[in-house]
């Protein structure tokens, strides 16, 4: 029985990677997407910073709009976790999710990473918990911001946030400060409260947003939320299976075009360095998208392989296979119908 086979698997459904299917598969590329579910982008209330997005759209809602995009141009979408990728005997990619194996002629892992936790009596999400600064820094104009955390970048942060507020604190949990003695003169040059007794409870509003902290010291402290700064967790253990090199901090090395020192193995998005935002994420899957495309299109031939082949015959084009061609008429004719109404 022979497996289903694609040009291009991308293992990951956030933005990095669906973009990056997006532009494959209108490019003319057989593509899967296979999704394991979850990630940060699915964990949003709603979108900050992606233009033409209005701030009430889920993250859910987001990610939902993308797949029935991709599908709508032929691709093929699963929700499943891809378990193993071996490399063939013919140069190629198979991949196990569940009962499902595919092979692939290249593999972009967009498989991200996930935020580290504030320990109890804190949940693990809620609103008020936030993990992306750059999103959600302008929520706190004027208002009350906790930073939790005893790191370095906890440290900074809290510094940054006087940008937005004058009612910064940083909440260190009873665990001593790792940060350097550097970044201890400057913090403590800064109107930052450093409060270092543990949290005892929280206190939400009937909306089930944060209202206050209670702490060990029997103090009560008033927030409109905060950002906890306990570092990332990365998804790499595929790309580690595959020989793929990586950075100190876990993310996987790439060039310009998101190839990993493997051949024919892509990585983007937050599993490599840079800002975790979405527009740049969908920069990335646009950037490897169009790289897999110059790759793998099969025109222009080059005179050597015209004369090995023995030329080019009508027969021969389009290269775009028969699935995607089929449903590129399918997605013009709705397009028709569309502006007819």
């Amino acid at each position: 029985m022979s497996l289903p086979e694609y040009e291009v698997a991308v293992v990951g459904g956030g933005p990095a990677g669906l973009t990056a299917a997006l532009y494959t598969t209108r490019l003319g590329h057989d593509t899967v997407v296979i999704n394991r579910g979850g990630g940060r982008a699915a964990m949003m209330l709603d979108t900050h910073n992606v233009i033409g997005v209005t701030e009430d759209v889920s993250g859910n809602e987001f990610l939902q709009t993308a797949i029935d995009q991709i599908e709508g141009y032929g691709a093929d979408y699963h929700r499943d976790l891809v378990e193993t990728i071996d490399r063939t005997d013919d140069g190629r990619f198979q991949l196990t999710a569940g009962n499902r194996v595919i092979v692939a002629e290249r593999v972009v892992l967009a498989t991200g990473f996930s935020d580290a936790r504030p320990d109890p009596p804190l949940p693990r999400t809620g609103r008020g918990l936030h993990y992306c600064l750059h999103c959600d820094a302008y929520m706190f104009v004027d208002e009350s911001v906790y930073v939790m955390g005893h790191n370095e970048s906890a440290a900074h942060v809290a510094m940054i946030m006087l940008n937005f507020t004058d009612e910064v604190d940083l909440l260190t949990r009873g665990e001593d400060p790792t940060w350097s003695e550097e970044t201890n003169r400057q913090l403590r040059s800064h109107p930052v409260d450093i409060i270092e007794s543990d949290i005892t409870g929280s206190e939400t509003g009937t909306d089930g947003w944060l209202e206050a902290f209670t702490f060990e010291d029997e103090t009560r402290r008033e927030y409109k939320g905060g950002f906890p700064m306990y570092g990332s967790e990365y998804n790499n253990e595929l790309a580690e299976s595959l020989g793929c090199e990586l950075n100190d901090d876990g993310t996987v090395v790439v060039d310009e075009d998101g190839q990993t020192t493997v051949e024919g193995v892509y990585a983007l998005g937050d599993l490599t360095a840079g800002h975790n935002q979405i527009p740049v994420a969908m920069g990335e899957g646009a950037q490897t998208g169009l790289a897999l495309h110059y790759e793998l299109r099969t025109y222009p031939k080059s005179i050597d392989e015209i004369e090995a082949e023995g030329g080019i015959g009508s027969e021969d084009v389009p290269a775009i296979s028969d699935r995607l061609r089929e449903q590129a008429r399918e997605h013009r004719g709705m397009e028709s119908t569309a502006a007819d109404d």
